[in-house]
Formats: structure tokens, sequence, C-alpha cells
């Protein structure tokens, strides 16, 4: 990744760990905010680094319910 990525996916993990501290969503877009008034371009990369974090997050949350569903059934028959 170019620099701007990296930064943008450093700063990503760093926000998403404090609205998980805080509890508060809003820090993801008014970073974002911050971000757009200096560099559209970090902007995008930090939005896209979020989402994706996200959605992996969503993800293996979905996967990690299945595999304890699938445990408590029991092997297959």
């Amino acid at each position: 990744m170019g620099i701007t990525e990296d930064l943008a996916d450093q700063l990503a993990r760093d926000t998403i760990a404090a609205v998980d501290r805080t509890g508060d969503d809003s820090l993801i877009s008014q970073v974002s905010k911050i971000l757009a008034s200096s560099s559209i371009a970090a902007q995008e990369a930090f939005m896209v680094a979020v989402r994706a974090m996200q959605a992996e997050r969503r993800a293996r949350k979905f996967l990690e319910e299945r595999l304890a569903a699938a445990a408590d059934r029991g092997p297959p028959a």
C-alpha cells in the first residue's frame, strides 16, 4: 500500500478502537470530516478502511455464530 492507504488504515484501526472504548459511533464521521478538510484522498482511504474493517467484523461474528451453532448440534449424522 501507499503512504496514504497505510496512514488511513492505521487511523481507521485507532478510530474503531476508540469507538469500541467510548461507544461513540460519531467518532468515525468526525474523523472523516477532519480528513476531508485537508485531503479527500486520505478521507476516502480512511472510509474504505473503516467499511472493510466493519464488514470483516460482522462477517467474522456471523461465521463464529455459525460454527458455535454447529458445535452445539454435534457432528453430522
